[in-house]
């Protein structure tokens, strides 16, 4: 975590809830909080669901700050609609709070924290309505350029992280763009209705990227990831799509100094035949 970020799961937020309250003229279920990393959601009294996200200024470029706004003009997604939002900047601490009040979704994240390890025995209806609302995403205009872990992607991002885990002999250039989540984990995805949640990352992005993390994020269920893979094959299996599993699994070993992480081992695994892969495509 660098300096100027906060850990919302452990930091006081009662005031951020009394500003949000008085803002939106809205009372919210304090009883079903739910508190990450980087935001906290509740309940309101009008049926809605509120997100409150706080980001240091350095996170924050040029384009803006309202992905989940940004994303209302998105069609054809199985996404919550979006209703109104809010902003102000904490002039102490150099951070702006961020606040979008969506449609709710009763449905839960199919991994709420945590790797998922058991898999979750997704219907195929389930399958049916990812396939459709990442193919539909694919081909939505936009100008935004996704910032997967707040960090803007881009051409350099990609060749340094893989670079510095695999070395210099694989050929990074990325010719396909598309439209992407951005942060298609398995808490930002409910079951056994598929909705999915939190935008505020979305923009273009080398293709496979969505595919790629969500088949990473299974790595410690291999049937699981082997579903992935079938469903999104057309995506894994471009060479964009490639890197992108690779930019995932270089993520993966290159920050965690856990050996019991469950996505450590599959992902040094996978690394090797993707590698493998990359080099023979060139």
């Amino acid at each position: 975590m660098q300096s100027g970020d906060v850990d919302l799961r452990v930091a006081p937020v009662e005031h951020v809830l009394d500003l949000v309250e008085h803002g939106l003229r809205v009372r919210l279920d304090t009883d079903s909080v739910v508190r990450k990393r980087r935001s906290v959601g509740a309940r309101t009294s009008r049926g809605t669901w509120v997100r409150i996200e706080r980001r240091s200024l350095h996170r924050i470029d040029g384009q803006g700050w309202n992905g989940v706004e940004s994303a209302a003009v998105l069609t054809g997604i199985a996404k919550p609609e979006w209703f109104a939002g809010m902003a102000w900047r904490e002039t102490v601490t150099d951070a702006m709070w961020r606040v979008d009040e969506t449609e709710l979704v009763v449905a839960s994240p199919v991994k709420a924290g945590g790797r998922l390890v058991v898999d979750p025995g997704l219907p195929d209806a389930w399958w049916s309505t990812l396939n459709a609302s990442l193919d539909a995403l694919a081909g939505q205009d936009t100008t935004r350029v996704a910032t997967p872990d707040t960090v803007t992607v881009t051409p350099a991002v990609v060749t340094e992280s893989i670079r510095a885990t695999f070395g210099d002999g694989i050929d990074t250039t990325l010719t396909e763009w598309v439209p992407a989540h951005a942060d298609l984990n398995w808490a930002n995805v409910t079951g056994p209705q598929c909705w999915i949640l939190d935008w505020e990352d979305w923009g273009l992005a080398p293709r496979g990227l969505d595919a790629a993390t969500l088949w990473g994020n299974s790595l410690a269920v291999p049937d699981l990831a082997e579903r992935v893979r079938r469903e999104r094959h057309a995506d894994l299996e471009s060479r964009s799509g490639r890197l992108m599993a690779l930019f995932f699994c270089a993520k993966v070993m290159g920050r965690s100094n856990d050996p019991t992480d469950p996505l450590v081992g599959p992902a040094r695994r996978e690394s090797v035949r993707l590698v493998g892969e990359l080099r023979l495509s060139r």
